[in-house]
């Protein structure tokens, strides 16, 4: 089954608007996390959408433009560092996933979430897909539109605290940057919560 037929057979369960919802960000030592929502045409079918980690940064940021412009619509947000310390990360991504569905400018009949957990916060119903960037379509479109929306933060906040080195590794844990960490301390946009088995105290 190809990522637009596994669409295909959502919308003919009665689902004939819906969304694909995906995160990018929640491994990393530092910065937000990032959620995206897309509701694809399927007369507009959109070449080359896979998982975005497994596409090269070039071709996310090349279809990065074409799902904004395809898409029936389409939504990013962000959780900060601040709530995922407040509430964990798992609820801080929830948050990200539920903010971007709210902020889509069509309202879907049913949000297709990548994972296996549905956000509980969401106004309309929720379906979660294990492995749903590999195999649907708007959810493939949702992860690359978080992923490259992140990355371009991180290449933000690199010029900010360039000691880290945020544009090479975008906060992920690296030994280059629990080197810097060790060196610098923690900056503002770290998660003290993921640091304090590598730091053992010192952060």
């Amino acid at each position: 089954m190809t990522r637009e037929e596994f669409d295909a057979a959502i919308r003919a369960d009665g689902y004939a608007v819906f969304c694909g919802v995906d995160e990018a960000g929640r491994g990393p030592l530092a910065g937000p996390v990032c959620a995206a929502a897309v509701i694809l045409s399927p007369d507009n079918p959109i070449p080359g959408i896979n998982d975005s980690k497994k596409l090269s940064e070039k071709k996310r940021e090349q279809l990065f433009d074409v799902i904004r412009d395809k898409a029936v619509a389409y939504s990013i947000a962000f959780a900060s560092v601040e709530e995922i310390e407040r509430y964990n990360i798992l609820q801080a991504t929830f948050l990200a996933m539920t903010r971007a569905v709210e902020g889509l400018t069509v309202t879907p009949q049913l949000a297709a979430i990548d994972g296996n957990k549905v956000p509980p916060q969401l106004a309309v119903p929720g379906v979660s897909v294990v492995k749903g960037d590999a195999l649907s379509a708007s959810i493939g479109a949702a992860s690359v539109l978080a992923k490259v929306s992140r990355d371009r933060l991180m290449l933000e906040m690199d010029k900010q605290y360039p000691q880290y080195d945020f544009a090479k590794h975008k906060g992920y844990g690296t030994a280059a940057h629990i080197e810097a960490i060790r060196t610098h301390g923690l900056s503002p946009i770290h998660r003290p919560s993921f640091l304090t088995k590598i730091l053992g105290g010192e952060g």
